[in-house]
């Protein structure tokens, strides 16, 4: 039996499989355009932190068991763009 996936559902599963590991090894990934300024943090305090000197937002929002800079996901990487 063969599948046919749409581009966008592979591009996604894709991305996916790659936030999952790399929430799993605890590893934090550069945010686009921040000249590698994690954006993922153990903690909420942390990522308020970054979300003031680096994504000029304020508040956290919770990423698998890891925070990320700015009180909503959006805020962090302005839109158009995704990481």
């Amino acid at each position: 039996m063969s599948h046919h996936f749409s581009p966008w559902v592979l591009r996604a599963s894709a991305a996916l499989g790659a936030n999952l590991l790399l929430s799993a090894a605890g590893l934090a990934a550069p945010a686009a355009g921040t000249a590698g300024v994690p954006a993922l943090y153990p903690t909420q305090a942390e990522a308020e932190k970054a979300a003031k000197l680096h994504f000029n937002c304020t508040g956290a929002h919770k990423m698998g068991n890891q925070w990320m800079p700015c009180a909503q996901h959006s805020e962090a990487h302005g839109s158009g763009t995704s990481h």
